[in-house]
Formats: C-alpha cells, sequence, structure tokens
C-alpha cells in the first residue's frame, strides 16, 4: 500500500489530550477503512506565521501512515469537516524514515549550519 505523512493543525484552546486525541481519532478512521497509522508524534502548541481563523497558535500533529487512496481520501474529507482542525497537509513518500521526525529532534542532533555567506 502507499505511505503517506500528514500533517495538520488544531485549535489553540484546545487541552493537549485533546489535541492528542484528534490523531487518535484520525488513525481510527485510517483503520476504518482498510489503513493502518504507523507512527504520530505531537508536536504540541506552536505559534503560527499568520493568523488562522482568528487563531495565533495551533496545536501541531504529524502523522505516517500506511493506506489505500479511498482511506486518505475519507480522513482528509472529515477533517476538513471538523470544527477543531484549521489546516491539514498529506504528502505521499516513498518510505518512512526511521526515529523521531525533523521537529522532535534535539536542536544538536540535527547537524551544522552551513556558514552564511555575506
Amino acid at each position: 500500500m502507499p505511505l503517506y505523512e500528514h500533517v495538520f493543525i488544531s485549535r489553540q484552546d484546545l487541552s493537549s489530550a485533546q489535541a492528542e486525541g484528534l490523531v487518535e481519532h484520525f488513525g481510527q478512521v485510517l483503520s476504518d477503512n482498510g489503513g493502518r497509522l504507523v507512527e504520530s508524534e505531537y508536536w504540541g502548541l506552536k505559534t503560527m506565521a499568520y493568523k488562522i481563523n482568528k487563531n495565533r497558535k495551533g496545536h501541531y500533529a504529524f502523522m505516517k501512515t500506511d493506506s489505500k487512496a479511498d482511506a486518505v481520501q475519507e480522513m482528509e474529507r472529515l477533517m476538513r469537516l471538523h470544527e477543531d482542525v484549521m489546516r491539514i497537509m498529506t504528502i505521499k513518500v516513498e518510505d518512512h524514515k526511521e526515529g523521531p521526525s525533523v521537529q522532535m529532534q534535539k536542536r544538536e542532533d540535527r547537524g551544522e549550519r552551513r556558514e552564511r555567506r555575506d
């Protein structure tokens, strides 16, 4: 089955437990439609670059899935209808990278930055 990565932003007035509950809810939607939630990460409450629906901050969540396109379409449809979800992004990938995502890695583990050119 195809592999996907999903990131979604939920409203800032939710608690972190409620935001993590959304990940479980949408993972269950996938499994009900023949898909599988491989891994999920809750990135926390982060400040956004611009306001979305009068919100300055949002709860970010990341999911790695292994599912058919029909299951992903159904999950995205339900995400768009859910009043707590503000934005979604789904990307089809060739393989899932092992370990935590870049957002969850410590700054020391990310590697050195290149020097600035003036």
